[in-house]
């Protein structure tokens, strides 16, 4: 009998349709003092509070990148929230973009 071990283990999960319905996907690159300082796990636990999907990652060149999808309003609050002075470490820039969610994200994750 066949297993389904689904997505690899941090990986995006399936898309859910019924989920991006009404829901708006953030993808910005927040450059500055962000690493090494809690901004990811910080940043994590906001997205989580507004109640959003998506991830957060160190970048190679000392930036982060967010990904976050949910309501309009939710998403644009994290956005705000990170172009903020309450952010761990000093933020310099954001740049962003919006798009349709997608749906492949299941919580909010930070690597």
């Amino acid at each position: 009998m066949a297993r389904h071990a689904g997505p690899p283990s941090g990986a995006p999960d399936a898309p859910d349709n019924d989920a991006v319905a009404g829901t708006v996907r953030l993808e910005a690159r927040v450059s500055g003092m962000v690493q090494g300082v809690g901004f990811r796990f910080r940043t994590m636990g906001k997205a989580e509070e507004l109640g959003l999907a998506g991830e957060v990652r160190n970048l190679s060149d000392g930036s982060v990148a967010v990904v976050a999808e949910g309501s309009e309003p939710q998403v644009r609050a994290l956005l705000d929230w990170l172009k903020s002075r309450n952010t761990p470490g000093r933020v310099e820039r954001v740049e962003d973009s919006f798009s349709a969610a997608q749906g492949n994200f299941r919580g909010f994750r930070a690597h």
